[in-house]
């Protein structure tokens, strides 16, 4: 008998399943589980197209729409277009009829895309007037051809001569005549040569902005609300980045226009200013274009370790340069807020139909075979399976929609269902000798594992068409049933098999 537990639990199976099982709750306890709006709370808008569009322009405007989002800070954002003319956004945790009021801002409005060179702004969204498809290398360099207009090559051919190596900037919607309080760490690394390209004589950052866009930039050293006030006379806003959000609340109670900036977790001071500036670049400018002569055909190029990196790189600056300007007007026909308090009802409805689901499991396995070891083991598996789900959802902060828990529920209900076929095939062989026994048990488990991939096959084949051709809610529980489905066949269920075999004393 000890021979046989000690083999079971040196089986690759069973350490497999204790190993992703540990790191499930290891990553649970220190990366919390990420919900979305229907769970947490916030606010769904719908916006309408002036007219029809085709797919591509439709990915245009809803790729567009991300970045311009991702630049407020705010998080768990989606972008989804419904049809050829709706764009559904979500985006959890706003509460606040005034934040929300932002994002509808942002959404309506055109964008501005701005090309500036040494504190100069020589184009905007307005002179690009094409934009090539982009070129991945098999260096994985990649390369981004545009044409700009006649007037805008001028001026830059006239800003550039001699300067090889200088930094060419690009940014999405800046925060334009504004005073910008934040760190003192973000205040020097803007004021220090680490976006000069590979120009460190050239302007820094901080200087090149100011000239631009008559951005002021101030390290905050605690400065009380009426001074941040006094500082930003002549400005149309104060944007807050990093600093404490007790000033936010300050500055609009006294109606002062305020954009307020959270480092996101992890986050850099380097990603943070790329981010509250809509920056892309800088871009090291090549010697063919400081000659002085004025060139309208021009590239953006860049190199990345792998190939799939060039490729989202190149992809965010071809989108960038396409979407300077919306191809198309949005307008925003509707708006609704749900209550972080219904989301917490949710989660807490959740829990206790995951338990009375699990308890249910135990019951009717029990009252079917009337063995306590084989019930208990399928509601213990179907456990360490949910658990491992949310393991993986909280690792690649997927956020837990009602759909995506129905989706998991979904999952470990096909799980029990494989479990009982496992079951049923071990209780159904003839009792001979050892040998023999042996045989009959490889091939019933053959069979049952044949039924198990089959179903599976089938299930995940389903689910991706939903994944891939539907947009919304349809999405979060087509993505964990998949999820759950391949955390089964190849983790907990080749593990349920192999204690099935030793409790009901097979070997």
């Amino acid at each position: 008998m000890k021979r046989r537990t000690k083999k079971l639990l040196l089986n690759w199976r069973i350490i497999l399943l204790t190993l992703f099982l540990i790191g499930s709750i290891v990553t649970l306890a220190v990366r919390p589980l990420t919900f979305g709006i229907d769970i947490s709370g916030g606010v769904a808008l719908v916006a309408q197209t002036e007219h029809p569009v085709d797919t591509k322009t439709m990915q245009l405007v809803t790729d567009s729409l991300q970045k311009r989002l991702n630049t407020l800070g705010l998080r768990d954002i989606t972008v989804e277009a419904q049809g050829d003319q709706i764009v559904l956004i979500k985006v959890a945790n706003v509460t606040s009829p005034e934040e929300a009021n932002q994002i509808k801002s942002v959404i309506e409005s055109q964008g501005v895309f701005y090309m500036e060179f040494a504190g100069t702004v020589f184009g905007t969204g307005n002179d690009v007037e094409y934009v090539g498809i982009y070129k991945i290398n098999p260096d994985n360099s990649w390369s981004v051809p545009f044409r700009i207009s006649k007037s805008a090559a001028e001026k830059f051919a006239e800003l550039a001569k001699g300067k090889a190596g200088w930094p060419v900037d690009m940014f999405l919607d800046p925060p334009v005549n504004s005073l910008m309080i934040v760190p003192e760490s973000v205040y020097k690394t803007m004021n220090s040569s680490e976006f000069n390209a590979n120009a460190p004589e050239a302007p820094t950052l901080l200087e090149r902005i100011t000239r631009a866009f008559n951005i002021s930039v101030v390290a905050y050293a605690n400065q009380s609300a009426d001074e941040i006030v006094k500082l930003a006379q002549g400005k149309d806003k104060i944007v807050l980045v990093d600093v404490p959000g007790e000033l936010q609340t300050q500055l609009e109670a006294m109606n002062i226009t305020v954009r307020y900036v959270p480092r996101a977790q992890g986050e850099s001071d380097h990603a943070l200013i790329v981010r509250v500036l809509g920056l892309y670049g800088p871009y090291s400018l090549g010697e063919g274009l400081t000659v002085g002569e004025p060139q309208q055909d021009v590239q953006i190029t860049g190199s990345a370790p792998d190939r799939l990196t060039a490729e989202q790189e190149a992809s965010t600056i071809y989108t960038v340069l396409k979407s300077g300007s919306l191809p198309v007007k949005l307008n925003v026909v509707g708006m609704e807020f749900i209550s972080p308090r219904l989301g917490e009802g949710f989660r807490t409805q959740a829990l206790y139909a995951g338990i009375g689901a699990l308890i249910t499991v135990l019951l009717i396995v029990y009252f079917h075979y009337r063995k306590w070891r084989i019930a208990i083991p399928v509601a213990s598996t179907s456990l360490f399976e949910a658990v491992i789900i949310l393991g993986f959802a909280a690792l690649i902060k997927w956020n837990l929609d009602l759909p995506s828990i129905a989706g998991i529920i979904a999952a470990i209900g096909t799980g029990v269902d494989q479990q009982i076929v496992i079951t049923d095939e071990l209780l159904g062989g003839e009792k001979t000798t050892r040998i023999s026994r042996r045989s009959s048990m490889l091939k019933r488990m053959g069979r049952a594992f044949f039924v198990i991939f089959a179903s599976a096959a089938t299930t995940i084949a389903a689910m991706s068409f939903l994944l891939v051709y539907f947009v919304g809610t349809l999405k979060g529980f087509a993505f964990t049933t998949i999820l759950g489905v391949l955390i089964g066949i190849l983790i907990t269920r080749p593990a349920y098999a192999e204690i099935a075999k030793y409790l009901l004393g097979e070997d």
